[in-house]
């Protein structure tokens, strides 16, 4: 499943977009210097996120839109196509 992949997922389980559960995020003090523990657990009472969509939002929360662009694969079962991800959700994302 690609890394974009798990954000709308997201999107679709809690009803906010990525942007918006950093903007929350940020709103209860976590940042990039937070650790994924706390942020895990929130996601999970809040949200009733899994640890895996959970650490999606971790890595957006602590190291902003972007991924490495080894995780970009075309051919392979990552299939994101770009190095940044899209966080205002899934019906204004751009067509690839």
């Amino acid at each position: 499943m690609s890394f974009q992949a798990y954000l709308d997922n997201i999107e679709e389980k809690t009803g906010l977009t990525p942007r918006q559960l950093v903007e929350r995020a940020t709103a209860k003090g976590f940042g990039p210097d937070t650790k994924a523990t706390p942020i895990v657990e929130w996601l999970d009472v809040d949200y009733g996120l899994g640890r895996g969509h959970a650490m999606a939002i971790v890595h957006v929360i602590t190291r902003g839109d972007t991924i490495t662009v080894k995780s970009v694969d075309k051919d392979g079962n990552r299939i994101d196509v770009t190095e940044t991800l899209w966080l205002d959700g899934k019906a204004t994302k751009p067509s690839a």
